[in-house]
């Protein structure tokens, strides 16, 4: 056996393989050779990497900015003898380092997926005689015996193949079974149009034949992908990237405030012990504690949403990324379509057209000829013939599947369901005229033959058939064909005998045409609207597709995926396309056809590098390492390899595009509730720190003790912070653009509003600071009423954020339950702090007249009417 092995092996003669491989197509491999190359080349599976240890995992939870103020802002709660503060924020940073854990090794549990494949028997011929042997036990150079219903256990060249199929879909995308043959092909061909080899994976639908085995483990294709799936690298997520920044910036701010508030202080002559515990105070004030704990919340509530939607979301911050995503590249069969063929169209020997109604394997449907139900000799003779000359059955829904389903190959099920629909019963006919004879189908001459009695029955591609008929209408064929529709011609002999040694030859002039029948994977319903809600959300589909690329950019433009102008472009194509031409061209590509998996990653990192965030959708052994690639990776739940459902992040339960849409719209809900977490967040934070060194600068006392500052950020923040969580949608998210990948967490828009709430506060706050000062009342009182007006500031700011322009004036807030609740609580909590004497000595509070915490609620509520008045400004520019 050569050093260096064929790598085209499709491109070969058999002879040449077998002599490369020192292997006997008769006789097989001899046992010691075979356990020699087993030791040579290893058992025919895919290694298993060492796993990162769990510690390691639990520990890298940490590697963040925001993670590290955290920790700083326990120590130093400890330090000040608030010791509650410290646990709560530990717990929190716990929490999400759990979370964190949990969710890593995408790449080991792939892997364990794509083991699985080994796990079979196969028969081989060794020593001369057949043999079944574990397919981890398979060399290069073994013989296959291939029979319909085997899972293929390695790479081989097909040596013998007597009407053989194969369904490599989970590799390829190809979604109908591949007619496999032994004739040498073009070394260029693609992984899809190698007929003569049959691959790891896969599995064989029908036909017999026999293989020498050429590749194993590693080496085979499956085991390439699986080699590119461990080494893809998993993009950040934009919301990882946002917090990260986040975080940096939020340590930069902590440190110059703590560094002015001790200055300012000094300044004024203050005791330095006490101005520290205020600056440590203000700097742990600065640090959103909740913002954690709202994330995982905002996180996991929109999981729980999607699950309710249909999709599984395997990871947490992909609920987020979704939200941001802006291509959507889709593949077809089942997720655009609805993966069951579907006759749409038959043309009778006299030109008529009749077109039938209904979709998938459901008898429901009618056949129309000028929208007129149509019974016609000349129909009924075609719609019999289609089931005679049929191996398919249909199997009717029963309690474990309510739909109709296909046994055999698609196609030939589709003539049945049509049969149907012309109340034409495949049973009962078949019954009355039994098979006496058959021509299998070849892919030579891409014809089969029955025989019933003395009738014969043809079906088989148009450009064969018809030079055997009578009639022969071409250019009907050619225009369906140009309709993406895939198109049978049926004919018959009447007294005629099938002889196999002569084939069809002697049926040349002899056929009657009875017709064409064109076919389809119909696209799902609901599609074309989730498409069109996709293009109005700024989110652009790409099909990316097994099939030929005609059929793909016919059924793109259907559904409103392909604009005019749009190209489609296949995986020879791509191969040759070099990368500044490919991206120069993204904008007008709407079809990707019959690429391989190397392709697909090519495809996903072409949108990736224009800034895009990319999902993309798979269900196969191919789709593996594009979907670790993407941001977002989305698995099919029905169809989906567990290698792929291994690999994404979420799983879509129903294969339905339009379930992706709606995931889409949860997520964009969930970045919109964090955003509004964090605009309160911030603008409670920012209020508080602003009064503290006006007043210093200014030269009056401390507003605020250092705990009745902890107490506001801990409870009076923390009853309402998660609640926004919960807000409902608005009704515009899928009206408003994605979220561009460089976007801060805080954004200009955000800043004016967090300049305005926060201006106002400070400016009501202060204000009322002073005035009471020059009062002349008890300075505590005085300070427990600027520490409850402050409350109360942050209570109608809640409110503020619950939208950028909805008025907060509307039974509208009735709707989040959990947001009346949290205030409810957040004033019986400090109603407690204000009127009971353990709490007064602790928090440094005395009792406020009952008319003046009135006075305090109209004056807090300043900070509503003029986020309302900017809201109604907003509403009028639109």
């Amino acid at each position: 056996m050569p050093a260096n092995p064929i790598a085209r092996w499709h491109s070969q003669p058999s002879g040449e393989i077998l002599k490369d491989l020192a292997s006997d197509a008769t006789n097989g491999l001899s046992s010691a050779e075979a356990a020699s190359r087993l030791a040579l080349h290893g058992h025919n599976e895919l290694p298993e990497e060492a796993h990162k240890p769990m510690w390691k995992v639990f520990v890298a939870q940490f590697a963040s900015p925001l993670i590290y103020i955290l920790f700083v802002a326990a120590i130093i709660s400890f330090s000040m003898g608030h010791a509650s503060d410290a646990i709560v924020i530990l717990v929190v940073v716990l929490i999400n380092a759990v979370i964190g854990a949990v969710q890593e090794g995408r790449a080991e549990h792939s892997m364990a997926a794509l083991r699985k494949l080994s796990s079979l028997k196969v028969r081989v011929v060794r020593d001369g005689r057949d043999n079944s042997i574990e397919a981890r036990d398979l060399v290069p150079g073994d013989i296959l015996l291939l029979a319909a219903g085997d899972q293929v256990g390695a790479d081989a060249r097909l040596l013998e193949a007597a009407a053989l199929e194969a369904t490599e879909a989970a590799l390829t995308g190809e979604s109908l079974p591949v007619l496999k043959h032994t004739e040498v092909l073009p070394e260029e061909a693609g992984l899809g149009d190698r007929k003569n080899m049959i691959y790891s994976g896969t599995h064989l639908t029908a036909g017999r034949g026999k293989a020498v085995v050429v590749a194993t483990g590693m080496q085979t294709e499956v085991g390439k992908i699986a080699r590119m799936t461990a080494t893809a690298e998993e993009p950040k997520t934009p919301l990882e990237t946002r917090l990260a920044q986040f975080g940096q910036w939020l340590v930069a701010a902590s440190i110059v405030l703590f560094a002015l508030v001790l200055a300012f202080g000094l300044m004024r002559g203050i005791e330095f012990v006490n101005i520290f515990m205020v600056a440590i105070s203000q700097m742990v004030s600065m640090v959103p504690e909740g913002l954690p704990v709202a994330m995982t919340i905002a996180l996991a509530v929109g999981m729980q949403r999607m699950a309710r939607r249909g999709a599984i979301v395997r990871r947490l911050a992909a609920v987020e990324t979704l939200g941001s995503t802006s291509i959507i590249c889709s593949d077809k069969t089942g997720t655009l379509t609805k993966n069951e063929m579907t006759v749409t169209t038959l043309v009778l020997p006299d030109g008529r057209r009749i077109e039938a109604t209904g979709a998938g394997y459901s008898p429901e449907g009618r056949l129309l000829h000028h929208g007129k139900e149509i019974d016609d000799p000349a129909l009924r003779r075609l719609l019999e013939a289609c089931v005679l000359c049929n191996d398919a059955q249909l199997v009717p829904p029963d309690a474990e599947d309510t739909r109709w389903r296909a046994l055999g190959d698609p196609t030939e099920a589709a003539l049945l369901t049509v049969a149907l629909k012309g109340c034409v019963e495949p049973e009962t006919l078949r019954k009355a005229h039994p098979r006496h004879a058959e021509l299998p189908f070849d892919s030579a001459t891409k014809m089969m033959a029955t025989q019933h009695g003395s009738r014969i029955i043809v079906k088989g591609a148009p450009e064969c058939l018809l030079r055997f008929c009578d009639a022969q209408p071409v250019d009907l064929a050619n225009e369906m064909a140009a309709q993406a529709l895939r198109v049978l011609a049926v004919a018959e002999v009447e007294n005629g005998q099938i002889d196999e040694k002569s084939g069809f030859e002697p049926f040349r002039g002899r056929l009657r045409f009875l017709g064409l029948l064109g076919q389809m994977d119909p696209p799902r319903d609901e599609v074309k609207s989730a498409v069109a809600e996709c293009l109005d959300a700024g989110i652009r589909p790409v099909m990316v597709t097994g099939d030929h690329k005609a059929t793909g950019l016919a059924i793109a433009t259907t559904l409103g995926i392909a604009k005019p102008g749009d190209i489609a472009v296949d995986g020879n194509e791509l191969e040759l396309m070099p990368e500044q031409d490919l991206r120069a061209n993204l904008d007008r590509i709407s079809v990707f056809a019959r690429v391989h998996p190397a392709q697909k990653l090519r495809i996903v990192e072409a949108f990736q590098s224009q800034k895009h965030v990319v999902a993309m959708t798979g269900d196969g052994v191919n789709d593996a390492p594009a979907l670790a690639t993407a941001d977002v990776g989305v698995a099919m739940g029905i169809t989906g390899t567990e290698v792929a459902k291994g690999t994404a992040k979420i799983v879509i339960t129903d294969d339905n595009f339009a379930t992706i849409v709606k995931a889409v719209e949860e997520g964009r809900l969930v970045y919109q509730n964090l955003k509004k977490v964090v605009l309160y967040l911030f603008a409670t934070s920012i209020d508080e720190v602003v009064v503290l060194l006006l007043a210093l600068l200014c030269g009056y006392p401390l507003p605020l003790a250092a705990v009745q500052i902890l107490w506001i950020n801990i409870v009076s923040e923390g009853t309402v912070t998660v609640n926004l969580i919960m807000e409902g949608l608005e009704g515009d998210e899928m009206r408003r653009k994605p979220t561009p990948m460089g976007e801060p967490l805080i954004t200009s828009a955000m800043w004016q509003r967090i300049a305005l709430m926060v201006g106002t506060s400070v400016a009501v706050i202060l204000g009322f600071f002073i005035w009471r000062l020059q009062s002349g009342i008890d300075f505590k009182l005085v300070q427990t009423e600027t520490f409850t007006l402050l409350a109360v500031t942050q209570w109608f700011n809640v409110l503020n954020c619950r939208s950028a322009t909805k008025s907060s004036l509307s039974l509208d807030v009735l709707k989040n339950p959990w947001l009346i609740g949290g205030l409810v609580l957040g004033n019986l909590l400090h109603v407690l702090v204000i009127y009971t004497d353990t709490l007064n000595h602790i928090f440094h509070t005395v009792p406020i007249p009952l008319h003046d915490f009135f006075l305090l609620g109209l004056i807090g509520s300043s900070v509503l009417w003029a986020e309302e008045l900017r809201k109604w400004l907003a509403r009028r520019q639109r």
